[in-house]
């Protein structure tokens, strides 16, 4: 098989927002709004909790000229590169560069008017801020086969546009689906030009389906040295898609600030609440920056073992757990009390 060429540390580069962007191994977490964008107060609500669990980028859905005029506000609020998603309207483009879009996903094939392409690319080399070309097998044009072959050619008939208005910040993605078709797509796109990708399995479903079919197609191209941001696709609340997208990077080894959470399979040896602790603590863990494990474990069988090799941890016990640091005990804990001391814990490692 013919080994691809960009590889995501030797993609073209470019900054988006304070960011930089390809060339190197970093991949960017990402997610989408599912607000009004012209809902200025619930759009930044959202995007300040998605901050908070770790979203890098965010996208926001460009529909009219209210949302491309509330650009401004919701940029001078957040804290992470704004992209606008844009289809078919120059005006709406071009009102969202001159608003602070850090970057725009757009498809110059979608617009009609080649001066307008030319004004979209001239602001965003004055503006310095790249553009997203968004390739989808489900809206491939007419004349091309649902292929591997067919997504990349569609990809760059929107890239020659571009090219040849001497613009090379270019980030692209090819979504589709099918895992197996996303999979050899990124592939080939990663042999045939050198701009940084955009990861995906689109349409994927649910927060249970599609956390699964996300986990599997992502995992598989990243794998392949291949993509520089992941959007988990899911039909639910985006904070589902920032939690995947950390934990897929983790278990990948390509984030190494992500904590890792260790819990056990219950068993009717539990004899204290433990599912309930477990969640809350893993929730708290997706807001901390720290390399480290800690361990929910439901008695003690296996509880002081894996406790043992974490930096913190817990065994229950009737009503109360052992408090393990680094495989030494250090005390007992009153089961109402294990949430608050572990967070105390954690937040002085």
């Amino acid at each position: 098989m013919e080994k691809s060429m960009y590889l995501r540390n030797k993609t073209l580069n470019f900054n988006v927002g304070n960011l930089p962007f390809g060339g190197n191994d970093k991949v960017y977490i990402q997610s989408m709004t599912n607000t009004k964008t012209h809902d200025v107060k619930s759009t930044i609500e959202q995007i300040k909790l998605l901050e908070e669990y770790g979203c890098e980028i965010i996208r926001v859905a460009v529909l009219n000229k209210e949302d491309a005029y509330s650009i401004h506000e919701i940029k001078k609020n957040i804290h992470i590169p704004l992209v606008c998603d844009i289809h078919f309207d120059p005006e709406l483009a071009i009102i969202a560069i001159k608003e602070g879009a850090d970057k725009i996903r757009l498809n110059p094939g979608n617009i009609k008017d080649p001066n307008k392409i030319k004004e979209i690319v001239k602001l965003a080399k004055l503006k310095n801020i790249p553009i997203r070309i968004g390739v989808n097998s489900g809206s491939l044009p007419s004349d091309l086969p649902l292929t591997k072959e067919g997504i990349v050619e569609a990809s760059l008939r929107h890239i020659r546009i571009l090219e040849d208005l001497d613009f090379k910040n270019i980030c692209v993605s090819l979504k589709a689906s099918n895992i197996d078709l996303a999979y050899e797509a990124y592939k080939l796109a990663s042999k045939t030009y050198p701009y940084p990708l955009h990861i995906g399995i689109t349409e994927a479903g649910t927060s249970f389906n599609g956390l699964i079919k996300s986990s599997i197609g992502i995992s598989k191209i990243l794998n392949e040295g291949i993509g520089n941001t992941i959007r988990v696709s899911l039909t639910d609340d985006p904070l589902y898609e920032v939690k995947a997208a950390k934990i897929i990077l983790k278990e990948l080894n390509l984030r190494n600030d992500i904590p890792t959470l260790v819990s056990c399979p219950t068993c009717g040896r539990i004899q204290y609440n433990m599912i309930p602790i477990a969640k809350e603590m893993e929730n708290y863990l997706y807001k901390i920056n720290k390399n480290i494990t800690v361990a929910i474990m439901g008695c003690a069988v296996n509880g002081p073992g894996e406790a043992k090799e974490a930096d913190l941890g817990v065994a229950g016990g009737n009503g109360e757990a052992l408090l393990f640091k680094k495989g030494k005990i250090i005390r007992k804990i009153k089961e109402e009390n294990i949430i608050s001391e572990l967070k105390k814990e954690i937040d002085n490692i």
